[in-house]
């Protein structure tokens, strides 16, 4: 097969499932991943694709992954994140937690305390959280989307009753000028009143979240207190967090 032709089934491929690995590319062309490697830099560098550790997406302003893709991606690091922060938050705590592949390894990983209250619009994180006998968890009403995330405007008049201590907030993008990018207006909407009733906003991003691009603006980088990724970010995201005071922490 040529090299031409390959990159182009390559492109297909990638719209047609959202995201594909190296190593599904590898064994659907009878290559080696470091032949898959430069093809796929190769269609990175012209703005055909976007390059990620492992793998490639379509990087679409207008269409978020589908959640089984999200789900199994950067697995590793999002583990590390979550790690992270349930070392941050103490037993006895109360906690909102936002839609995202990335919020619900953090809610695997707070099974280990005791005492929390959880309120969520993620039915996947209820369910994680809801074995535990001494916690309590609160699950917001609205509309279901399939990736198991509620919205719309019941979704954030629940959560506007309540002042939590920590949000824990999932983030489909962060801009190179600061502003936290996200696929859904309505899960936005939920977002911002989840910050404006917290006491400390926690965001949690692994890196290829810095740079893509999303159409909805939910904020940005001074309105959160920590970032929690598994990269140091570029100098811009750098000196945007110095001069807002925001706290970075790189889960190792």
């Amino acid at each position: 097969m040529s090299l031409l032709v390959r990159q182009q089934q390559t492109i297909e491929l990638v719209k047609e499932r959202g995201y594909v690995s190296i190593d599904e590319l590898a064994q659907y062309f009878s290559v080696t991943p470091q032949t898959v490697r430069r093809d796929i830099n190769q269609l990175a560098d012209a703005g055909l694709l976007r390059r990620y550790h492992g793998g490639a997406a379509i990087d679409s302003s207008v269409m978020n992954t589908e959640y089984s893709m999200r789900l199994s991606y950067n697995l590793e690091a999002k583990q590390r994140i979550a790690k992270a922060v349930a070392a941050t938050i103490p037993n006895h705590a109360s906690i909102f937690i936002n839609i995202g592949t990335t919020t619900e390894a953090i809610a695997h990983a707070l099974l280990h305390h005791h005492g929390l209250k959880i309120i969520t619009n993620n039915l996947n994180v209820a369910k994680i959280l809801s074995v535990k006998e001494d916690f309590e968890v609160m699950i917001a009403s609205g509309r279901v989307r399939p990736d198991g995330g509620v919205i719309g405007q019941a979704t954030a008049d629940f959560f506007s009753l309540f002042k939590a201590d920590y949000a824990v907030i999932g983030i489909s993008g962060i801009d190179e000028d600061g502003a936290l990018l996200d696929f859904d207006f309505q899960e936005v909407a939920v977002s911002k009143v989840i910050i404006a009733n917290s006491k400390h906003v926690l965001l949690v991003a692994d890196s290829s979240k810095f740079g893509r691009h999303a159409m909805m603006r939910l904020g940005h980088l001074n309105m959160i207190e920590c970032l929690y990724t598994d990269q140091k970010p570029d100098e811009q995201y750098m000196q945007i967090m110095s001069e807002n005071n925001v706290t970075l922490v790189v889960a190792r």
